[in-house]
């Protein structure tokens, strides 16, 4: 076994991980989503492409490789409903039945020996895949923009590009047309893939955050691969080139399962602000007390005036009223350094080790002593407390929330 196909059968099995991951994941999105359907079944077909092609690889089983024909056939169906369900309309009559002949008879053709006939069966092959993309490029190109809304025709546009951009991967599958290629990158262009459409389901601000996180992942992985490269002693091109093939691949399907992971576990564990939206607290005291169950609050202490009285609370009165939430870090909170109030509320914090005030009223003085840990300490949880600042002094102290 060569490791030219040890290479190519890792970056496929990586592939096979990372499809089923991002369909865990679409599914878990919108599972009664027509269109959901119909790339679960399309990333099916790949995965299990790329699942019989990398057995057969490291087996040395002909018969495998035969049958991993059958799904490569059926890549353009896969693609052509796709294509339908984000159109929400069929494909001409005549497309469709070209792709199924098609499928029909390459996949047939190929598992009872065809695929032997190496060059002129590679070449039918690449040609129906690459027809079968360009009619559905065809399709959504010339779609009807005004009968789709504005968030469907951006998320066409992004597919088409990623599209486009994965082609040149695709071709090099066909070992009868690129034999010298050190690597098959056809499965490392599905994970790009799939890692476009699970970007596009995110919102715009999330969105600009995974595309950055993506590049710091191909950049990283590129240079993990030189570097893993260069401590063999027959480091020449090919060997670079398989080398940083399975460094991104790799990389990309562990962020894909982690990232999964973490949106799923995010989702069973309620954030702060839901926890208080259903909870039965009436009060400002009951809100409170469910606050405290939180992590982020559990180390809170809640300070009246009349646990304040070495702080001078007359003094702090005029202060607290022009602010809502007093982070340590920013002080002295556009006052004078020197101001005896600001002296107070620095010491104040100092003594309670804590990082933010929470001022639920200044008259008389009632605040909440928070320390925010610095692995927490982000826009998100500031926005947060700032919302639940809110949902606090509009809780009367005795009446219902």
């Amino acid at each position: 076994m060569t490791s030219a196909v040890i290479a190519s059968a890792i970056v496929n099995v990586c592939a096979v991980i990372g499809l089923a991951v991002a369909m865990l994941a679409l599914y878990r999105r919108d599972a009664r989503s027509p269109l959901t359907v119909r790339l679960v079944i399309a990333l099916g077909i790949v995965a299990l492409l790329f699942l019989v092609r990398s057995a057969a690889w490291l087996t040395g089983s002909s018969l495998l490789d035969d049958l991993s024909v059958i799904p490569a056939a059926a890549i353009p169906f896969g693609a052509l409903i796709v294509t339908e369900g984000m159109l929400r309309r069929h494909a001409p009559r005549a497309i469709k039945l070209a792709v199924i002949i098609g499928a029909v008879v390459l996949g047939l053709g190929g598992a009872v020996g065809l695929g032997h006939f190496d060059t002129p069966y590679a070449i039918a092959l690449a040609l129906f895949q690459l027809g079968g993309f360009a009619a559905c490029a065809f399709l959504l190109a010339t779609r009807d923009r005004a009968s789709l809304m504005v968030s469907e025709n951006r998320g066409i546009d992004r597919m088409t590009i990623g599209a486009i951009i994965v082609l040149p991967f695709i071709i090099t599958d066909f070992a009868a047309l690129m034999p010298d290629m050190p690597v098959r990158l056809g499965a490392l262009g599905a994970l790009l893939v799939v890692t476009a459409v699970l970007i596009a389901g995110s919102s715009a601000e999330a969105r600009w955050h995974a595309v950055l996180l993506t590049v710091l992942r191909l950049g990283s992985s590129v240079l993990l691969g030189l570097a893993a490269a260069f401590v063999a002693s027959d480091a020449d091109a090919a060997q670079i080139v398989r080398f940083c093939g399975v460094a991104v691949a790799g990389v990309l399907t562990i962020g894909l399962m982690t990232d999964t992971l973490r949106a799923y576990l995010e989702s069973r564990t309620p954030g702060m602000l839901s926890s208080v939206a259903a909870s039965s607290a009436a009060t400002r005291d009951q809100l409170i007390a469910e606050l405290l169950r939180h992590p982020l609050f559990e180390s809170a202490q809640r300070l009246r005036e009349i646990d304040l009285a070495a702080y001078d609370p007359l003094l702090l009165r005029n202060r607290l009223a022009t602010h809502r939430v007093l982070r340590r870090s920013d002080a002295p909170w556009g006052h004078p350094s020197a101001d005896p109030a600001v002296e107070r509320l620095v010491s104040l914090l100092a003594a309670g080790n804590a990082t933010h005030l929470v001022v639920l009223s200044s008259d008389p003085v009632d605040v909440l002593a928070l320390a925010v840990p610095v692995i927490s300490a982000d826009p998100a949880t500031e926005t947060a407390i700032a919302l639940v600042q809110r949902i606090l002094i509009m809780a009367d102290a005795g009446a219902p929330a």
